[in-house]
């Protein structure tokens, strides 16, 4: 193992040691994992969303093509020139075949966008568990505040 290892060993131990004894630093560190990752996470989604916006106009920009060419092959057939309207129909089938592709990389990224969806999700729940537990820590020790100054107060009666 090289030193640099060594060191980021030993550094993660003491990190471990230091925040199993401080539970509330752990559960900082944890909120701030989370809000990193929601940051990152709608930063990509943010990314999907152009990324997808451009495929949408490149398709829609290949669908006025393939209109454009598919009325050129109706001029060429109507006035006899099967040549060049041969040649404009494998054009057409080109902008067809790229278009497909288009719609495969749509596709995909649709599916990565769920993805993105579901991991947002999946941190609002686990942030709005976490404010539910520590909601639930804060009562129980609000509530033994209580219990002691109560019992405080009755040993003051008897006392006075």
């Amino acid at each position: 193992m090289s030193w640099l290892e060594d060191l980021e060993a030993r550094l993660e131990s003491q990190l471990e040691t230091f925040l199993a004894a401080n539970p509330e630093q752990e559960a900082l560190l944890r909120d701030q994992n989370d809000r990193d990752q929601r940051r990152d996470l709608l930063a990509q989604r943010r990314a999907l969303q152009s990324q997808a916006e451009r495929q949408r106009q490149g398709l829609l920009q290949l669908a006025e093509e393939i209109r454009s060419w598919q009325a050129r092959i109706l001029k060429a057939r109507s006035a006899g020139a099967d040549a060049l309207a041969q040649r404009a129909e494998a054009r057409v089938e080109a902008l067809m075949l790229q278009g497909r592709r288009h719609w495969e990389e749509l596709a995909a990224l649709g599916s990565r966008f769920a993805e993105i969806e579901q991991g947002i999700a999946e941190l609002a729940a686990r942030q709005s568990q976490a404010r539910r537990a520590a909601g639930g820590t804060d009562l129980e020790r609000d509530w033994a505040a209580f219990e002691a100054e109560q019992d405080l107060e009755r040993l003051r009666r008897r006392q006075g």
